[in-house]
């Protein structure tokens, strides 16, 4: 029977990371099915979705981890997932968020918030900080991939984005997306 596991890690950037974390899943059997990994300040970030056939797996994963996080100074977690992760849901349309402005505390939680209760899932999404050349004042871009439901009207979500938008003067844009 295939079992699902999430595994994350996180430790400094080094060359190495992902061959170590890569070479851990084959030693335990297992198959990579997706993921995520990017550098955050001077840590690099990864999120793993694995697949494995072996009843003993959990604790094959748990005693790599261990050893991975006392050899290389990573900080390791996994998880048994409930079964196959779902599709994404046929009735959600794909759409495309991008915010930039003058960074400040509440940007994501603010858009993240209008989403949620609007039933929109944030599939994916890379934020960053940085000084404008000119001035050094910081400019924080947010780009997310999201999934709107059928019956939220597109109309309605984008009246709410701009007046979050508004409150917070910063430029928002929604578009639908391929796929």
């Amino acid at each position: 029977m295939k079992r699902w596991f999430a595994l994350s890690a996180i430790g400094r950037d080094r060359p190495g990371i992902v061959a170590d974390l890569t070479e851990l899943i084959y030693d335990c059997d297992c198959n990579l099915e997706d993921s995520s990994m990017t550098i955050l300040g001077t840590e690099f970030a990864v999120l793993l979705l694995l697949t494995a056939e072996k009843e003993d797996t959990a604790e094959r994963l748990s005693s790599a981890c261990k050893r991975l996080e006392w050899e290389k100074r990573l900080t390791v977690f996994f998880r048994p997932l409930e079964g196959e992760p779902p599709p994404r849901a046929p009735q959600a349309r794909p759409y495309a968020l991008q915010a930039i402005g003058v960074d400040k505390a509440g940007i994501v939680a603010k858009i993240s918030r209008c989403l949620a209760d609007h039933g929109v899932n944030i599939r994916e999404m890379q934020s960053q900080s940085r000084p404008q050349a000119e001035t050094g004042t910081p400019t924080y871009t947010m780009r997310m991939a999201l999934d709107v439901p059928e019956t939220v009207s597109e109309r309605n979500l984008r009246e709410r984005l701009e007046e979050v938008a508004r409150d917070l003067h910063i430029d928002v844009n929604l578009e639908r997306a391929n796929g």
